[in-house]
């Protein structure tokens, strides 16, 4: 049965806008699969939690998959494309050229030694929370019972997150035109 599951993706390193939309394009490529929605692109600063991201802005954005592939299988794919894109393994909290975080994965709930989701601290990052909102403001996060739109106005991370501007005329350009929501 398939699911509906949602990926962050983000780069800060080397050309940002080719490697997002090559993650982009890997990820509408994956078997038993079907992309379903890509949200707009945006240019937010690094945040620490601890890691040192390096100094570089990131893209960050938000695919919705449907799919058939199991979260654990799924995951060994996200770091697959990863690798393949020139991810710096030894150094996960450093720069990167593509970060994969899967986010929601139907309604499940996983907490497992290397997988859990939702993801643990989406809730607090609006560089996840903005674009995921674009994509769909009424998804509930299944522990917290408040959907996107709701912990996207509670949430407190004041980093700033501005959409991209102009969008690249590449996977990003082909979506369906709509307005993006006011953000910043």
């Amino acid at each position: 049965m398939s699911e509906t599951v949602y990926i962050g993706f983000g780069s800060n390193v080397g050309n940002r806008i080719d490697l997002c939309d090559r993650a982009v394009t890997l990820l509408s490529l994956l078997p038993h699969s079907r992309l379903s929605g890509v949200s707009l692109l945006y240019e937010t600063e690094p945040v620490q939690d601890g890691a040192h991201p390096g100094e570089g802005w990131f893209l960050n954005g938000v695919v919705q998959i449907e799919t058939d592939i199991t979260p654990h299988s799924l995951l060994s794919v996200l770091r697959e494309i990863e690798r393949s894109l020139g991810r710096d393994e030894s150094d996960r909290a450093g720069p990167r050229t593509i970060d994969l975080d899967l986010l929601f994965y139907g309604d499940r709930v996983i907490d497992e030694p290397g997988l859990r989701v939702p993801h643990p601290r989406l809730h607090q990052r609006r560089f996840v929370l903005i674009p995921l909102n674009e994509l769909d403001p009424l998804l509930v996060h299944p522990t917290m019972g408040q959907t996107v739109s709701r912990l996207l106005s509670d949430v407190k991370d004041s980093s700033d997150v501005r959409l991209l501007f102009p969008q690249p005329s590449t996977r990003y350009g082909s979506r369906p035109s709509c307005s993006p929501p006011p953000h910043s």
